[in-house]
């Protein structure tokens, strides 16, 4: 008689030690009470369930998951085959949603931003995703956001990590990364060569109008010459000097 109450007393030990449930601050337990979904959702700290398979408490955390989004074979809009990854950053908002909605949330997730990078970059062309990687970004995360909602995850960033392109195709690149630079080269020294044919011509109207000038430049360039070490001297003189003699004389 005295050993019942004590295997009943060690029956309910038994099962309220087994309904104990303790949450972290970061998680919140979804509760199902034979089958049906509590409005309430769990919080952090002692929580107290039915045991004997009646009550089922799930925990979701709600930390940001940072989930690595596998190279993609895309084909851009100017028919380029290149390899795309990225990474995702979400986190669940409404664990409930998070249990009911969707079945493993994490998955559906992973999926969707699988088909939805291949989606958006194949919809641009090469150039565009080499450059406009902001744009991209925000145009993935507003696609993967607005399907994730129902399901109470908040996708809060999209970051492309690398966009691997054909060998050819980087050689090409290199090529016409190289044209682009000579062509850039070109166009400076032409711009160069033609301001100071303009100084040169600015220059000449004016010494033209003070023929003075002409004669002080002549004897600054014997004074630069002479400067310098050398064996022989040239001495500009004036074209005009000699006018006199390239004159025929009158008859």
């Amino acid at each position: 008689m005295i050993a019942i109450p004590a295997i009943l007393f060690f029956i309910l030990l038994v099962g309220v030690l087994s309904g104990v449930r303790i949450l972290q601050e970061y998680e919140r337990g979804v509760l199902f009470r034979l089958g049906s979904c509590v409005e309430t959702v769990r919080g952090p700290g002692l929580n107290i369930v039915i045991p004997f398979g009646i009550d089922k408490l799930i925990k979701i955390d709600m930390r940001v998951v940072t989930m690595d989004v596998p190279s993609q074979d895309v084909i851009t809009r100017d028919n380029v085959s290149v390899k795309v990854n990225a990474v995702v950053y979400f986190q669940v908002v409404d664990a409930r949603r998070a249990v009911l909605e969707v079945a493993e949330f994490l998955y559906a997730t992973s999926q969707l931003a699988q088909t939805t990078l291949r989606s958006v970059c194949g919809q641009y062309e090469l150039d565009y995703l080499l450059v406009e990687r902001d744009e991209l970004n925000a145009t993935i995360q507003a696609i993967l956001d607005k399907h994730t909602d129902p399901w109470g995850v908040k996708v809060t960033l999209v970051e492309v990590k690398q966009i691997d392109l054909p060998v050819d195709m980087q050689r090409a690149m290199a090529r016409q990364a190289e044209a682009e630079r000579d062509r850039r080269a070109k166009v400076i020294h032409a711009e160069g060569e033609l301001q100071a044919a303009v100084k040169l011509t600015e220059a000449a109207e004016m010494m033209g109008k003070h023929p003075v000038a002409i004669q002080l430049r002549y004897l600054q360039t014997l004074t630069e010459v002479a400067s310098e070490n050398n064996s022989t001297t040239i001495f500009p003189v004036p074209i005009d000097l000699f006018r006199h003699f390239m004159t025929p004389p009158e008859r």
